[in-house]
């Protein structure tokens, strides 16, 4: 599995929660020695008024986050045609989820799963895709810009019992979609914000979406979005990756 990442995703770009210090490299200490690193390419601009209006781009110049906004959307640009062969991921920062069409919030700027999914629908590499988005949070941002494309599918889990919000995800898979692309925020841990999922439960939803995939004879790749206990930020991306990797 490929993890397109950089050097640059480690510096504080802002104060929220998503730009802490030692965030990334909780995760990228625990896989480092596990996985192949490429580094992340900057999306193009054209790549990213594809999903998003000028007015939001250039609000996100002047406050100094182009650049690191670019580099995370095109790392997620790479996973998602990697994915098409191979799973892989996207270990990048800002995360995009909350990131509308113009505007944004949650620590967002720009879509990383919508510039990435649109990127590949232009180039003819896929027909149809499918976002599972089991962040803590809703991602609106996605549904603003993908949710009436007509060739996405985009499923946010919300149940309170963890054996039933596994079940809602195992039901919602596609069989037919060419790619699964995860928003995958680990802040539902129960050492994290939301306190309902396992570690193992992630490893489980790694799974899920490696058969879901399989059986659609299609990708999957996933984009980093929240997590924010560094002491088992690391652990829960593992498991993830692990089960994606159908370990």
């Amino acid at each position: 599995m490929k993890i397109y990442y950089h050097s640059d995703f480690n510096g504080s770009y802002s104060t929220d929660p998503a730009a802490d210090p030692g965030r990334m490299e909780a995760i990228s200490h625990t896989l480092e020695d596990r996985y192949v690193f490429i580094d992340a390419l900057p999306a193009a601009r054209e790549d990213i008024a594809a999903c998003h209006t000028e007015r939001h781009i250039e609000q996100v110049r002047r406050e100094g986050l182009y650049d690191i906004a670019a580099l995370a959307a095109g790392g997620a640009v790479q996973a998602a045609r990697a994915g098409l062969e191979e799973p892989a991921f996207a270990l990048v920062r800002p995360p995009g989820h909350h990131a509308s069409a113009d505007g944004s919030w949650g620590f967002c700027y720009f879509n990383n799963m919508a510039i990435a999914l649109t990127k590949l629908k232009k180039e003819e590499l896929i027909r149809t895709a499918f976002i599972l988005d089991f962040d803590l949070h809703y991602g609106d941002g996605t549904v603003n810009i993908l949710g009436t494309s007509g060739f996405v599918d985009i499923f946010n889990p919300s149940d309170g019992d963890a054996g039933q919000y596994l079940l809602a995800v195992e039901k919602s898979m596609p069989d037919n979609a060419d790619i699964i692309g995860v928003s995958a925020g680990f802040d539902n841990h129960l050492e994290d914000w939301g306190g309902l999922l396992s570690t193992e439960d992630y490893r489980e939803l790694g799974r899920i979406t490696r058969n879901a995939a399989e059986k659609s004879k299609g990708g999957c790749f996933a984009v980093l979005e929240g997590g924010y206990n560094h002491q088992v930020l690391g652990k829960n991306v593992l498991a993830f990756l692990e089960g994606l990797q159908g370990q």
